[in-house]
């Protein structure tokens, strides 16, 4: 259920920014007719869409086992953004308009940054891997579970095969930036001290 929720997500956010895009462009651009058409047009999408995006958005945060400091300045700028927009488009403000997009823009770089994040490639410790890197979903002895992650503690996956799920991901796993020297480092880390 977690990969769907996650991907129902991804592409409300996609559209979300996409019709924020396309709004902030036309008012930046004086075409104030074409704006007023494409708010029209878009109005029961946009409106499906913010709810799904902030429906699915609450969804996740509710799985996540610790709320780190990046996903709060992610909200507050979402959040900020909001009433800015609203103004901006009432009252045809456009360097609101154009502040309100670029909040938008930071919250997005902030989830991609903290999505992708790449582990330092000196560290080669399984252990200090693992907790980095997979803890969070799979917990400290492999059986957390958190947004659908696997049982690690009764995995019956051979060494090759949980470097292939850390380098290229598997289901609602999204693949970890690390080196396939870090990828062994952890998958022998899970094979010797946390699967039974």
């Amino acid at each position: 259920m977690f990969s769907t929720i996650l991907k129902i997500h991804s592409i409300s956010v996609i559209i979300f920014f996409l019709i924020y895009f396309i709004k902030t462009l036309l008012l930046l651009s004086n075409a104030n007719d074409k704006l007023e058409k494409f708010k029209s047009y878009t109005k029961i999408l946009e409106m499906i869409v913010s709810v799904s995006f902030l429906l699915t958005g609450i969804y996740l945060i509710t799985q996540i086992p610790e709320i780190k400091a990046m996903l709060i300045i992610k909200l507050i700028l979402v959040f900020a953004s909001i009433p800015l927009a609203v103004i901006a488009y009432k009252k045809r403000h456009k360097i609101l308009a154009l502040v309100s997009f670029m909040l938008i823009v930071t919250a997005y770089g902030l989830a991609e940054m903290s999505r992708t994040q790449k582990v330092s490639e000196e560290v080669a410790d399984g252990k200090t891997l693992y907790e980095t890197s997979c803890a969070m979903c799979h917990g400290a002895d492999g059986k957390l579970g958190i947004a659908g992650a696997s049982d690690l503690s009764i995995t019956q996956l051979q060494q090759g095969e949980v470097v292939n799920i850390i380098l290229n991901g598997k289901g609602g796993m999204q693949k970890v930036q690390m080196t396939e020297i870090q990828a062994n480092a952890v998958a022998e880390y899970v094979l010797k001290n946390i699967k039974k």
